[in-house]
């Protein structure tokens, strides 16, 4: 019913100044975020890095120490040489499976989490700056119109809620502009890491539209424009989420 009352509120003139995703978090939240001994997400962060280490075809072995990959969160998703559009989360899979020659570790799964959310900690307090020109620009025209189209049975865009609504309150939390700079995140209703792909899925079935699978064409030129709309926001990844 809520979902239907936003519906009906009227749309602002113009789209709200966007704002960081932290600052969308209550105080205790966003302190929580911030103390790596009181998130949850360190956890996965950790198994990260130890990943990072392991075997004698690791990471490690080819890029050197983790600290290397300081401000790679920051341009992805990326196109890359194939003309493949991939988000941090496939460009480790690809790197894992091509020049390690391992199986993937698979979409979602407590390994892949926790490696991305290591990579990504490097870049965290670093301003997104996604590269939109070249290739990238038709996947971004493609991310710009579904943020940008009715959905569902109850007729709505994400921008409906993020530009239109941003700051309103929706089920106990504040609506936020939408970024993905948090992600992967430890969502406290899900009690685990997640990543960007699951919590648009989420968003899909709560306007009861179709929900695309994880690393989706779909969502993956969604989560390109949400990192362009972020341009100059800092990386917050691992988030900490309601």
């Amino acid at each position: 019913m809520r979902w239907l009352l936003l519906a009906l509120l009227p749309l602002a003139a113009s789209a709200q100044e966007i704002r960081p995703s932290q600052e969308f978090l209550s105080p205790m939240l966003r302190a929580q975020q911030e103390d790596p001994s009181r998130h949850p997400g360190w956890l996965w962060v950790d198994e990260g890095e130890a990943i990072w280490r392991r075997g004698e075809r690791s990471c490690q072995s080819c890029h050197g120490d983790i600290a290397a990959m300081r401000g790679v969160a920051t341009r992805y998703p990326a196109v890359a040489s194939d003309g493949q559009l991939l988000n941090l989360e496939g460009r480790i899979e690809r790197c894992r499976v091509e020049n390690q020659g391992q199986a993937a570790f698979g979409l979602e799964s407590e390994a892949l989490l926790g490696l991305t959310a290591a990579v990504a900690r490097q870049s965290r307090g670093m301003a997104m700056s996604v590269p939109v020109e070249g290739r990238a620009a038709a996947f971004l025209e493609e991310g710009r119109a579904f943020y940008e189209t009715r959905q569902g049975q109850l007729n709505l865009s994400c921008g409906q809620c993020h530009d239109a609504n941003a700051g309103r309150r929706l089920r106990g939390d504040v609506i936020s502009n939408g970024l993905g700079t948090g992600y992967p995140a430890y969502r406290l209703e899900w009690n685990m890491m997640g990543s960007l792909h699951r919590r648009l899925r989420a968003c899909s079935l709560g306007v009861r539209a179709t929900q695309f699978p994880l690393g989706s064409r779909e969502y993956l030129t969604l989560e390109l424009y949400l990192a362009h709309r972020a341009r100059g926001m800092p990386v917050e990844a691992p988030g900490l989420r309601r």
